[in-house]
């Protein structure tokens, strides 16, 4: 029920219809990542869905609520990626967290998966992490006593800029692409160069 109401809220915001793609892990849910094209620029939105099947909870605590917490999908976008594959995997790990390591994301948390976030068959890929913020996305409200759905943009970043953002925080980081002029939709990008 949830993950048709998050569907139908994607597809209304990109008011187009996604191409998907499922991805399964051992003892997990599934989770579908659906791709947008944009018709009016070259941004290609991917958005994890079946995060949000569930609240996500601190792993410390002795009961987790089956209905109460947050709740959050991740929409992962790039501007002309061309071809390029293992996106919807990388995606759909970093969506399957809450659940295979009880992260709860949040905007402002690093996420590292430690291996290129995709592949190109013509270059090398530097981006191993990502750094959750607040995406255009409105959030989606569902029926009380459950949380509303919020949906998180996810940036991809460098091991350098990994270790920038656990050094002097997300906020310094997005100053410093700012002040490079960084575009990080750019899946062909430099990495920011922050003193």
């Amino acid at each position: 029920m949830t993950l048709d109401l998050v569907r139908a809220h994607l597809r209304a915001h990109y008011a187009s219809e996604p191409d998907s793609a499922r991805v399964t892990f051992l003892g997990t849910e599934t989770i579908e990542i659906l791709r947008f094209r944009s018709r009016t620029d070259q941004l290609v939105h991917y958005a994890s869905l079946g995060c949000s099947r569930h609240p996500m909870t601190d792993p410390t605590e002795v009961l987790a609520d089956p209905l109460r917490g947050p709740r959050a999908e991740v929409v992962l976008s790039l501007r002309d990626p061309g071809t390029v594959s293992g996106v919807a995997r990388s995606l759909a790990v970093l969506a399957a967290t809450p659940a295979v390591d009880g992260v709860v994301l949040v905007a402002d948390a690093l996420i590292d998966l430690g291996s290129p976030l995709w592949a190109r068959p013509d270059a090398r890929v530097p981006f191993t992490a990502v750094l959750l913020g607040h995406s255009d996305i409105g959030e989606l409200p569902l029926e009380p006593p459950l949380d509303p759905v919020r949906f998180l943009s996810a940036t991809p970043i460098t091991a350098t800029e990994a270790a920038w953002v656990r050094l002097k925080g997300a906020e310094a980081m997005r100053q410093a692409w700012q002040n490079d002029g960084v575009d990080v939709l750019n899946p062909n990008r430099r990495a920011a160069q922050p003193n």
